[in-house]
């Protein structure tokens, strides 16, 4: 957690196409994002100075704005470049990286098709959500009084804004996302078989363990989710040590 609030730590952030001082990277309180939830974002980090899975970020950050029917005026590399800067201009090799777009504050009717379309890009330290060992020994859980949204009431598929606050193993209605596939990928280059299906309720009982993953979270395990324990064992270990691994720059793999 930052010693200080947000808006007041130091450094730049890319804005609309050129870096601005941190504390000038500001928007109006009636801007469309903050009223309609027409923002969408991405979470990311750098390790060693490079950015993983960068790309992937940026094209995901695109269509996630396809889907709530707006474009980002920046391609793929433009983005992956601006990403790069600002980690360059703020001196960090390993920190937190978040794009985020939104619908301006021309109009205020929900379509708002002529709004102007913003990018900002910031970079900040940020260590993992927990520390090494509570990550290991698992964190707590508990069940959201919520239901998902039907995958034809909300662009599920899109990481944004509005969205976020849904969170479930199997992404048969939600953001699949980046980080997720890198562990399944993992978890299948060690032969472990990865079976995607939707889970219920009911089912905890018979988990052996449980771990969640996601770019600030990485990869963590669970101990309890509501009333149902967990006990980290051998699969969530050795995920956490090949994400660990796999993140790295190339040049630093092989001494790891």
């Amino acid at each position: 957690m930052a010693e200080k609030p947000y808006d007041r730590l130091e450094g730049v952030i890319w804005y609309d196409g050129k870096l601005v001082p941190w504390g000038e990277a500001t928007l109006h309180v009636l801007s469309h994002g903050l009223h309609y939830a027409s923002s969408v974002f991405e979470g990311e980090r750098a390790y060693g100075g490079e950015i993983f899975k960068c790309t992937e970020h940026s094209q995901r950050l695109k269509r996630s704005a396809q889907l709530l029917d707006f474009e980002i005026p920046y391609s793929v590399a433009e983005i992956d470049a601006a990403k790069r800067l600002v980690l360059e201009k703020n001196g960090q090799s390993d920190a937190y990286v978040r794009p985020v777009s939104w619908r301006g504050s021309e109009m205020m009717g929900v379509s708002a098709q002529n709004n102007k379309i913003h990018l900002a890009i910031a970079t900040w330290q940020w260590p993992s959500y927990f520390d090494p060992v509570q990550r290991l020994k698992g964190i707590r859980l508990d069940l959201a009084d919520y239901r998902r949204p039907d995958p034809k009431t909300a662009p599920a598929r899109a990481k944004a804004a509005g969205l976020y606050m849904i969170h479930t193993p199997i992404a048969d209605c939600f953001l699949d996302g980046i980080t997720r596939q890198t562990a399944i990928e993992l978890a299948k280059k060690r032969g472990i078989e990865v079976i995607e299906r939707r889970i219920m309720p009911d089912e905890l009982t018979q988990f052996s363990e449980c771990f969640i993953t996601g770019s600030a979270a990485e990869v963590t395990a669970v101990s309890e989710i509501a009333h149902w324990k967990f006990t980290p064992a051998a699969i969530t270990q050795q995920l956490m040590a090949d994400y660990t691994a796999e993140v790295q720059p190339k040049g630093k793999k092989k001494a790891a």
